[in-house]
């Protein structure tokens, strides 16, 4: 039975990465703010009375820390670590009042991570060392291969996700620990139902849990899903600067906070 813990579980790709996982029997740590979102996710699955639900805010990192430990102490150790909470919103340097929303944006897409991992690696050292097969999973983002005008925080925060789970995927290989990171397209959740533009691709939540399930099994150090926009990644990767300008300049961008409100 494969222990998983998993922040930002209470709705979108976290509920769905919940249930898929509980399909195939796992035990579940579920984290989010919403305290009522996360028990019903938790009556909805098989064996839900094995489940621990933890109300923490991911930027709380004592709060985090405790969730650990109990996760840990309760079931003897933990076999996977997703860290899946992130928020998206627009913002623009020139606005003064976006400052604190680019900080709001990278206390939970990066520093959470962070804080997500840190509590679990020792005692995932000691799985690797029983013989076991642990792995750490950073949910990064297509939006973060290149800026996106108006995104800049998001697409910022993501590409920090990426490049921090390559430096971590290095630095836990010697302990037997697999690091891997997915990097979702358009994913029909909450937090792209709000964008009002073309989203390529859009692929339903639970079709996107069960091939990130299945590229976290394999231990694949990097994975886009769906994999037209691992294609379209790698295209933007490689575009000269004049050309991704020239595209992009006049792109639509995503609703700012104020903007959503009224």
């Amino acid at each position: 039975m494969k222990r998983v813990f998993i922040t930002g579980a209470s709705s979108g790709i976290g509920a769905a990465l919940a249930a898929r996982y509980a399909e195939q029997g796992a035990v579940l740590g579920l984290l989010a703010r919403r305290e009522s979102a996360l028990r019903q996710l938790a009556a909805s699955l098989p064996n839900s009375h094995l489940h621990r639900c933890y109300t923490v805010d991911v930027t709380d990192n004592a709060a985090l820390a405790n969730a650990a430990a109990d996760f840990i102490g309760a079931h003897q150790g933990v076999d996977i670590v997703i860290a899946n909470a992130g928020i998206s919103l627009g913002t623009l340097t020139d606005h003064a009042e976006d400052m604190a929303v680019f900080e709001k944006i990278f206390a939970t897409n990066v520093t959470a991570t962070v804080a997500t991992f840190a509590p679990f690696i020792d005692a995932m050292k000691e799985e690797a060392r029983r013989g076991g097969d642990p792995r750490l999973v950073g949910i990064a983002s297509v939006a973060g291969v290149r800026g996106l005008p108006g995104a800049g925080a998001y697409s910022a925060s993501k590409a920090a996700v990426r490049v921090y789970c390559e430096s971590l995927r290095l630095e836990m290989k010697p302990a037997g620990i697999k690091v891997v990171t997915i990097a979702p397209g358009y994913i029909d959740t909450p937090m792209t139902q709000v964008n009002s533009y073309p989203m390529p691709f859009l692929m339903p939540a639970p079709t996107f849990a069960a091939k990130a399930v299945a590229a976290i099994e394999k231990g694949k150090s990097y994975c886009v899903v769906p994999w037209q926009m691992g294609i379209a990644a790698n295209l933007l990767a490689m575009m000269p600067n004049w050309l991704y300008d020239a595209i992009f300049l006049r792109a639509p961008h995503k609703v700012r906070q104020d903007e959503g409100k009224g």
